[in-house]
Formats: C-alpha cells, sequence, structure tokens
C-alpha cells in the first residue's frame, strides 16, 4: 500500500512499517511524521492495534484529569450570523450569494430569538458561524453593516456576543475565521472560547487550479497557522482540526496534526481538536468527490489521539458518522462536540444532530457516560486567568461547577450584564514592593504558574534554537583583527554613519556588531566622536520617578520578572490616589516627569489609564506624564472598543504628554514570539508608536538585547526605528536595554543566554549612535541595568544620556539586577564627571531645565 498521489512527499505503507510504527506506538514513543503517515494507512487486525494504542492514551489522560470514562458534548444554538464570504471553498454549501438570503446578515432580533429560544430548552452555547469578512467581496454587505453603524463584520460579531450575554446569558463560541493578533483581543472579551479549522497544511490545495481551497485568501495554511499561533499569544481557548478527504495525501494529513501540535504544546490553548470527514454535497464543485471512509476517519483520529496525547481533547462531530458510535470511542475520542435540540448544522444541513438521549446511549453501551461541558473547556474554567476575561467571570461561574469545570446540567441560561470589573483601583498586595525590593527583596525568583503560563518550555526551545542560530559574521569576526569587513566598516562609520542601514552594506554592519579588542575601540571612539559633534559633550537626564502601579499580568512574557498572578506573594495594585500621591512626593522631591507602566491586569477597567493621567494632572498640573508602553495602549483600545488613534487622542486630552517606546524588545516577530509569547506583533507596535507621533505624542525607542536574538536582529531593529523617524520625527532618543537573566522565566528555563557580553553592551550602544546618526540625536544608557562602571563606558562610547534618577525602579530589580532602584542628582553627576563630561538636567524631551531638584 502506498500514500496517495499528490507530491513528492508520498510515503511507503507497507504492513511492515505499519506493524514497526504500532510496536512505538504501544511503547510511548513520539510519532514522528513518516511514522503519522504510517499509521493513518493500517487497516485489518492493525487498524485494531492503532485504536486500542490510541484507546490507552484516551483513558490515561481522562484518568488525570479527573473524568475516567467521560465523555463530553456542548448544548448549543447554531447562530449563522451570515452565510455571505469572501472565500470560495470548492466544497462547501453554507457560503452562498446575496441573491439567496433575505437579507446580508442575521439582524439582531433574530439572533436574539435564537439565542432565547436555547436559552429555554437549557442550551449553554451559542456556536456563531458566518463567511470571512464578507463585505470585502460584497457590497450588499457593505452596505448592511454601514447602514446600521458598523465598520466590519467582527465589529457586528462583538456587538452580537454581548447582546447574547445580556439578554440570554449563552456562552457565545465565536467562528468568525482569520483573525489578527489585535483582532482576537477585541473579541476575546465577549467570548470565552472561538475556532477555526486549520483544515489542512497542504498548500497545494490552495495555490494549485482546482483545488478545494484555489481562490479563497483565507485558507492559504500559513495564515491559518499565523491565527493559531497569535490564538495561543492571546491566551484564547481555542478550537480547531482538520478536514480529511478533500485531496490531501497521507503525509500531508500528518504534518497537519504535528503543526496543531506544535502550537498547542507552545502556547497550551487548543481546547478542542476536531478530525471531519469530507461529505460531499450537491451543488458544489466537489459533489463527484467519494466521501471520506470511516476507516480512515477512525485511523485518523488514532493518529491523531497518539500524535497529541493524552491531555488533547478529540471531537468527531456525530452527525457525519453514520451511526459508527462505538468506531470512533474505540479509535480516541473523548468529545462528541456541540449537539442542538433547537437549531440544525447549517453547516451540513442534510445530516441532523443526533438526539442528546440517543448519544447518552450509544456511549454508554460504549462503556462511557455523557457528560455536558460549556464552550470553554474545564480546565479553562477552573484556571480562569489569563484564559478568561472577567467581563466574562461571573456568566461562566453561573453555568459551570466548580469542582469539575463541566456544565451545571440542569441550570438554564439567564442574561447578566457585560459589565467591567468593579473592584479596580483597591489597593492590595505588596504595595511597598518599590522599596522593600531594595531589603528584603522579592519572595520567590518565579510566580508561582511557572510550569505552565509561559507554555512548553521544550516546544519554546525548539523555537529559540531556530530562530538564534549565530549569524555567521558575528561567529567569526570577533577576532582582534582589522581587515576586510570591519576595517571597511569603520571606514563607512567614519564617512557615511548611517549609510551602514542600507541593505547593501549589511555584512560591514553586522561585521562592526562583531567587533572587538582594537576595532571595538575604535569602533566607540567614531560613535563618541559623532556624540560630541551632534550633541556635545553634556550628559543629560531628567529628575523622574517610576510608578509600576500594577504588577499583575497574564501575558505570559517568557524575559519578564516583574509579572505576578494576583494571588502570588509579591502582587500587587496601587489605587488612583496612592499613584497620585506618589507622583506629588516626586515634584516635592524635584522631579519634572512620572513614568508610568504596569502589568496588563485583567482588573483595570477602560478608563483605568485615563483615570491614572488625570489624577496626577489634577494633583501636579506641570508635572510632565510619561506614561503606557505599546502593550498597553493596545489593551487600552481593545477594552475600551475604540481604535487606537481615538485612544491615544483621548489620552492626550486627558492630560497625557508622551509615551515609552517600550514593549519593542527586538522588532522581529521570530524572535519577539520566542521571548514574550502574548506581546503585541512588531507591525501593532510600529503601529502604536507612528499613531501616537501623528496625533502628538512624541515617544523614547528601545531595545532589548542578549538573550536569544543575534546581530541581525539588531540591525533590522535599528533599521524599523530609523524608518519610523523618517515618516514621523518623534523619536526623543533611543535606549538601549541589555536583558537581565538572573530571575527570567526564559534564562531559568535554560533557553536565553545569561545577558549580553561586555562586548555586546559597548557595540550596541556604539552602533546606536553610528546607526542613528542624523534621525535620533540623543542615546541613553541604562544605570539601572549597566551598574556605575558599565554606564561611564558607554558615556565614553556614544552616549549622552542617563535616563532619570527613577526614585523607584521595580522592573529590572525584580528581574535580578544589583544595581538599586534609585540615583541622585549627585550621584548622576559623578557618573558624568567619571567620563571627563559635565551633567545638566533636562526635560522629558530634552528641552534645557534649570536644575529645580533638592
Amino acid at each position: 500500500m502506498h500514500d496517495a498521489p499528490g507530491d513528492s512527499k508520498a510515503v511507503t505503507t507497507s504492513g511492515s512499517a505499519v506493524r514497526r510504527a504500532l510496536r512505538r506506538a504501544a511503547e510511548g514513543r513520539t510519532l514522528d511524521v513518516t511514522e503519522a503517515a504510517v499509521l493513518l494507512a493500517a487497516r485489518g487486525d492493525d487498524l485494531d492495534a492503532l485504536l486500542a494504542a490510541a484507546s490507552a492514551v484516551r483513558d490515561a489522560g481522562l484518568l488525570a484529569a479527573g473524568g475516567p470514562g467521560v465523555v463530553t458534548y456542548s448544548k448549543k444554538v447554531f447562530i449563522p450570523l451570515t452565510r455571505l464570504c469572501r472565500d470560495r471553498c470548492h466544497y462547501c454549501t453554507f457560503a452562498t450569494v446575496p441573491h439567496r438570503l433575505p437579507a446580508a446578515f442575521l439582524d439582531r432580533d433574530e439572533v436574539l430569538a435564537i439565542a432565547k429560544e436555547g436559552a429555554a430548552q437549557g442550551c449553554k452555547e451559542a456556536l456563531f458561524t458566518l463567511g470571512d469578512r464578507p463585505e470585502e467581496r460584497w457590497p450588499q454587505a457593505r452596505e448592511w453593516l454601514h447602514e446600521r453603524g458598523y465598520d466590519s463584520t467582527l465589529d457586528y460579531v462583538r456587538a452580537s456576543a454581548i447582546a447574547v450575554l445580556e439578554e440570554t446569558g449563552l456562552l457565545p463560541h465565536l467562528n468568525p475565521g482569520v483573525l489578527s493578533w489585535a483582532e482576537l483581543q477585541r473579541l476575546k472579551p465577549v467570548a470565552p472560547s472561538m475556532g477555526m479549522m486549520l483544515e489542512t497544511t497542504a498548500t497545494r490545495l490552495w495555490s494549485e487550479p482546482g483545488g478545494p481551497h484555489y481562490g479563497s485568501p483565507d485558507k492559504e495554511p500559513a495564515v491559518r497557522l499565523r491565527v493559531l499561533d497569535d490564538a495561543g499569544r492571546v491566551a484564547v481557548p481555542f478550537t480547531t482540526g482538520i478536514l480529511i478527504g478533500i485531496g490531501e495525501n497521507l503525509t500531508e494529513r500528518a504534518e497537519s496534526l504535528h503543526a496543531i501540535r506544535r502550537t498547542a504544546r507552545e502556547y497550551g490553548h487548543i481546547q478542542e481538536v476536531i478530525v471531519q470527514n469530507f461529505r460531499a454535497k450537491p451543488d458544489t464543485a466537489m459533489r463527484g468527490m467519494p466521501d471520506a471512509d470511516l476507516h480512515d476517519l477512525a485511523a485518523t483520529i488514532a493518529v491523531a489521539r497518539l500524535v497529541l496525547g493524552p491531555k488533547a481533547r478529540i471531537q468527531a462531530p456525530p452527525n457525519l458518522i453514520d451511526a459508527e458510535y462505538a468506531l470512533l470511542l474505540r479509535a480516541g475520542i473523548d468529545d462528541w462536540g456541540g449537539v442542538s435540540p433547537v437549531t440544525p448544522d447549517h453547516v451540513n444541513p442534510e445530516r441532523p444532530w443526533p438526539q442528546i438521549e440517543e448519544l447518552a446511549a450509544r456511549s454508554a453501551a460504549a462503556g462511557f457516560t455523557l457528560r455536558e461541558r460549556l464552550t470553554i473547556y474545564p480546565e479553562y474554567v477552573r484556571t480562569g486567568a489569563p484564559w478568561l476575561d472577567p467581563r466574562l467571570a461571573a456568566h461562566v461561574a453561573a453555568l459551570a461547577d466548580p469542582a469539575t469545570g463541566l456544565a451545571i446540567e440542569s441550570a438554564f441560561p439567564v442574561g447578566r450584564p457585560w459589565q467591567e470589573p468593579d473592584a479596580a483601583f483597591v489597593p492590595s498586595g505588596r504595595t511597598d514592593l518599590h522599596a522593600t525590593i531594595d531589603t528584603t527583596g522579592r519572595t520567590s525568583d518565579r510566580r508561582s504558574d511557572f510550569d505552565s503560563v509561559y507554555g512548553d518550555w521544550a516546544e519554546v526551545a525548539a523555537h529559540a534554537t531556530a530562530t538564534s542560530s549565530p549569524d555567521h559574521v558575528a561567529a567569526t569576526s570577533a577576532v582582534e583583527r582589522f581587515d576586510g569587513d570591519v576595517l571597511a566598516g569603520l571606514r563607512l562609520a567614519s564617512t557615511d554613519p548611517a549609510a551602514l542601514l542600507d541593505p547593501a552594506n549589511e555584512a560591514l554592519a553586522l561585521a562592526l556588531f562583531g567587533a572587538d579588542g582594537p576595532a571595538l575601540d575604535e569602533l566607540a571612539g567614531i560613535a563618541d566622536g559623532l556624540r560630541a559633534a551632534v550633541v556635545g559633550d553634556d550628559v543629560t537626564y531628567v529628575v523622574n520617578r517610576n510608578i509600576n502601579f500594577t504588577n499583575v499580568c497574564y501575558v505570559g512574557c517568557r524575559f519578564c520578572a516583574f509579572a505576578q498572578r494576583e494571588r502570588d506573594a509579591d502582587a500587587y495594585r496601587l489605587s488612583v490616589d496612592q499613584v497620585a500621591d506618589r507622583a506629588e512626593e516626586a515634584w516635592r522631591l524635584g522631579a519634572t516627569e512620572v513614568c508610568m507602566q504596569g502589568g496588563i491586569d485583567p482588573a483595570l477597567p477602560p478608563t483605568a489609564y485615563a483615570d491614572l493621567v488625570r489624577a496626577v494632572k489634577k494633583r501636579v498640573p506641570d508635572m510632565h506624564v510619561h506614561a503606557f508602553s505599546p502593550m498597553e495602549v493596545v489593551t487600552g483600545a481593545t477594552r475600551a472598543n475604540v481604535s487606537i488613534r481615538e485612544w491615544l487622542t483621548d489620552l492626550r486630552e486627558a492630560g497625557l504628554d508622551t509615551i515609552p517606546g517600550t514593549a519593542a524588545e527586538i522588532l522581529d516577530d521570530d524572535v519577539r514570539w520566542v521571548l514574550t509569547k502574548g506581546k503585541l506583533p512588531a507591525a501593532t507596535w510600529v503601529e502604536v508608536i507612528t499613531t501616537a507621533h501623528e496625533v502628538g505624542l512624541r515617544s523614547s525607542s528601545t531595545m532589548m538585547y542578549g538573550h536569544v536574538d543575534q546581530p541581525r536582529h539588531w540591525l533590522g531593529h535599528f533599521r524599523v526605528l530609523a524608518g519610523i523617524q523618517d515618516r514621523t520625527g518623534g523619536f526623543t532618543e533611543f535606549v538601549a536595554l541589555p536583558f537581565v537573566h538572573t530571575n527570567a522565566p526564559i534564562y531559568l528555563a535554560g533557553i536565553a543566554r545569561p545577558g549580553p557580553t561586555w562586548q555586546a553592551n559597548r557595540a550596541v550602544h556604539a552602533m546606536a549612535r553610528i546607526l542613528l546618526h542624523g534621525r535620533i540625536d540623543n542615546i541613553q544608557c541604562s544605570w539601572v541595568k549597566l551598574g556605575d562602571e558599565g554606564t561611564v563606558a558607554m558615556l565614553r562610547g556614544g552616549c549622552n544620556d542617563l535616563g532619570g534618577t527613577l526614585m523607584e525602579e521595580t522592573i529590572s530589580r525584580m528581574a535580578g539586577s544589583e544595581h538599586g532602584s534609585e540615583r541622585t542628582v549627585a550621584q548622576l553627576h559623578a557618573m558624568a564627571a567619571a567620563a571627563g563630561r559635565p551633567a545638566r538636567q533636562r526635560s522629558t524631551t530634552y528641552a534645557r531645565l534649570r536644575d529645580r531638584a533638592r
């Protein structure tokens, strides 16, 4: 037997190959793609053995989860919000054309009528199914939305989900197709779970004429894989799956399962995997294709179980299996999916749902107890944050058994307000951490959910290895030499510094990042000469205070030792009054700026950021408010359901003066996803910063280096910053931030380097001055991370600014920095003097100031 034709990936599936793979599966070995593909061909006695192995893995998982012998389902209604779609899948009867519909979308009353009928019959899930972005293909869809005040289909999805929550209490599960990271952020507060079928990773089925996905932009496998990863980064409990029998070969099917396994392990968010068999439908381009064989389906489910493991929840739709319930339970499923006593399956309308009583009886006959679950799976219900948004907590709690996370089967949903948490800004926890971090220190070197919040460390390590392979130039040019690219780079740095950003000069720039010995001394000298020519000898600083108003955060950045769970010993929140008190105290001590940043705390309401700004300005009208990283900006705009531009404009009007260009880390998504897990993509960071500049809010710029990055990433980062500055001119300075490794989770897990070397610190600061010459005049070094001696060395190698006095600095100290949390004005002057230069106080935007510090 051989793999189906299609491309060069075909594998031999002989009986001996199948039995060899079965032995490995029985031994509990991890199956690779080839072994998985071989097992997909198992039939007869080999299939029986495969099903037995898969059942054993499933049963072990159920036992470990405290639910042996339990198979679940969700009692739902199916809400086909729109059947219009911009894609053209050749097997789909759900999507149609406008003239076949009474309206482009169900209106709000129709949506609520379906949901209310479901609630009356004890349904708990409202499954929103719709086509991808129909307004981009159909004028009728655009007009319908515009007439009702919606800018997009997703705006209407969000509004409809809120209406269902408030009017009926059903829990929305959203299937709107391809979503961006920002769109997932917007929808997460209105839906406990979301989903999108991967279907297949076989690109040829999308790219080649005649393929089932040809002409469908949203079915490109790379796009759909990005959605799966983004859902994990946003911590959305997510449903996905594969569709079998649409023309893929067995290797491609196995690759699809491994792709799901990778993202599930890295982010922990895949709550269920559907293995769905193709059923041909009339009036479609694939009406003549044979249905997927049920033994093929059983083998695929079993291989999915072996590949995905005992913790996975694997589902097969019960209305597509021709009553072969026992076969699929033998294959390793533990969930029947959504079943509706109210609405048909609008995707497969010719195949009615089984009655729940029949499903229970069939499951019992196979030795299983049928239990109802919610749309969000039990483990995510029990964990709560970061998986469940606080605005949904009451809706879920009303329907969930707190002991098991399953549904309370006797419960009937009741509408309840969808609103922000009302406990914001109540001071709690270790609110003196800013002071005691330098005395008693942190309670533990890691947060209490270290082993789960960051994803599977083995998968992260594999990703990091692929991302951070050393640059050839950097690895070979660190010898002390003055020839080749290093010498040519030094010449160019002396005559046309910014030209090193040109891609044509990339080899020279990378060589300079690796310069050492006399070459590095020469590089630092060139940088310092540029500094003297551009800004003179004054070493500037700002008298400021950092105020980190909360450290509660569930984003899961793998480099961050500051973030805590709400229940952790070092967690805290400040009240608005406490923040204003600290700002007023700073003003009395001579500060001209407060820098406010905090964790992405789910308890903060949409008004939180503006409330903080207004409180400071009310208490100290002349204090410059430098606040909120791009990640906080996106979070604030999402919670307020407004655009980034509108949110920033509102904050500017509230009194915000500038924003920090933090949350940049490295502006390369391959590095960012290893380093930060859930933080905003590079493009979104660029959008926030650019928009801030356009609305009149200048910003700093930053780069954190020395972890899983390489010089090629640094060079790319500087190119991004230069491009923004060319467009907006809004950057006030560049700040190089050496990675502090001591308590960083990604270092404790053995993945990141222990911070940058001394050579790298000198090279990065010098190259910042050189590469940004003519664009960003002020280059700042961080005394918090470098210490006094290191700071003096950077002042001799291109830097002109010391940053601020800080008064309190918690983030770096929690990470393990040993250089304290504040410096006096006298100490900053002493640092400058050690470098042979005078010091001068400045404003946040680098205007000259009369020294008002006392």
